[in-house]
């Protein structure tokens, strides 16, 4: 049943706005983290302007860093079903929406904010798939952790808001600080159709992303950097000192006389006069902090520690392949939860588009693409192993070797069969003629 205007003017202003606004103040905040725009270090009010130029040279993106090492992890590239072989028309809402490139913000959103949605919805050429922040976006679940799909869930750009509940889509305006509205649209889907991708999601509806959990480490990083900075600009050098010499009274003649101070000169004074010189401070303290600081993110984030550091001296291949494997760990962990997100997104384009046994068929799994950098010989020979000590077809291995598509296994396979070997063919021809005889 379709909502009245003033019940969606109701909804909107009582529940979603003020939520969504709720929301999007701490997502903001994080955002700040993710985008290279952090909390500043804290100074004091009478800091001058070159203090404030050091903090700022002291921040650097570590959260956007984290997000980039996972999300580089992440490529959905085919999905498998065990009810059917032909997985064509299920793929196709994927190719046709740009999913295969559109998935990297989708990803990245959901590892940075905690969550991301997709939204679909009848088009013109069938269902339409897009993604969207939730910066952008507030959904209301009856039970966050259960429910497949939202009761209805708000979209928000400049002073544009949808509202979208199982029935229709429904457009508002903020005009002159009062919400109009404005029309509606059937979808007629049957759903709320959004999607939720969590990061990590609990039994109570929490969902942590990749940066929250450790802003208070990225905070520590940046002071210890500020540190080093105001010491390396300030006191990273010896201060010649000399006592008992008369210097002009002129403040001009004063600033002249230290300037002429150069490398091969010798100071020489008269009685009484004492030169000498205040150390530097030195800076391996600094860095010796700022280096745990880093390790310590690595640690908790579970990120190699080379790849925040740069530092791959001294560390042999096991070594590099123990570090890689934490994060391996955390990136098949996303994979499965992102993945299901992914078949559930193209379930619904399946029901949108009137495929029911598409959209009834719970055995799909998203495959995704191995960027492990082992040698194609390598791959090669574990699939070969497997199609000769296990009987799997060769023809069902071929979308598992590293960096071939779907698209491409695909196209091998219509090759084959139009094109078949001599020893297909002459089977084929003793088949007939059998045939023939046995008739």
């Amino acid at each position: 049943m379709v909502m009245r205007p003033n019940d969606v003017l109701t909804l909107a202003n009582e529940v979603l706005i003020p939520g969504w606004q709720a929301e999007k103040r701490n997502l903001d905040l994080i955002d700040q983290w993710y985008r290279w725009d952090p909390e500043k270090v804290k100074i004091p009010d009478y800091a001058d302007i070159e203090q404030k130029y050091l903090r700022d040279l002291s921040e650097t993106p570590w959260g956007g860093l984290i997000v980039t090492t996972i999300a580089q992890q992440l490529q959905a590239e085919l999905i498998r079903s065990a009810e059917v072989d032909d997985v064509t028309a299920l793929w196709r809402p994927w190719q046709r929406n740009r999913m295969p490139s559109r998935q990297r913000a989708l990803h990245r959103s959901a590892l940075a904010y905690g969550y991301a949605y997709t939204t679909c919805l009848p088009g013109d050429t069938g269902a339409v798939i897009r993604g969207f922040s939730p910066r952008n976006m507030y959904a209301v679940y009856q039970d966050p952790v259960v429910d497949e799909y939202p009761m209805y869930y708000l979209r928000v750009s400049g002073n544009s808001y949808v509202v979208v509940d199982e029935e229709a889509t429904y457009t508002l305006v903020m005009r002159d600080g009062r919400l109009e509205f404005v029309t509606y649209d059937l979808h007629n889907v049957g759903v709320a159709p959004a999607v939720r991708y969590s990061n990590q999601i609990d039994l109570e509806g929490r969902t942590p992303g990749e940066i929250e959990p450790f802003v208070p480490v990225l905070k520590r990083i940046n002071k210890t950097s500020f540190d080093r900075m105001l010491t390396q600009h300030f006191n990273s050098w010896k201060i010649r000192t000399a006592t008992g010499l008369d210097m002009p009274s002129d403040p001009a003649e004063r600033a002249r006389v230290k300037m002429l101070l150069r490398q091969q000169d010798i100071l020489t004074g008269e009685e009484g006069v004492e030169f000498g010189t205040l150390d530097e401070t030195p800076l391996d303290g600094f860095i010796k902090a700022w280096e745990s600081d880093v390790e310590a993110l690595a640690a908790v984030s579970q990120t190699p520690a080379h790849a925040l550091t740069g530092k791959m001296i001294n560390l042999s291949a096991e070594a590099i392949a123990e570090a890689r494997s934490m994060l391996a760990l955390k990136a098949g962990e996303r994979k499965i939860g992102f993945g299901d997100s992914h078949v559930q997104t193209l379930r619904l384009a399946s029901h949108i588009e009137g495929r029911t046994r598409d959209a009834e068929d719970f055995t799909l799994t998203m495959g995704w693409n191995d960027l492990d950098n082992r040698s194609m010989s390598i791959a090669a020979d574990a699939l070969g192993k497997l199609a000769t000590s296990l009987g799997i077809p060769q023809e069902k291995l071929w979308d598992r070797i590293p960096g071939v598509t779907k698209e491409e296994a695909d196209a091998w396979l219509r090759f084959k069969k139009e094109n078949p070997s001599p020893e297909a063919q002459l089977a084929l021809a003793l088949n007939t003629q059998s045939n023939g005889a046995n008739g």
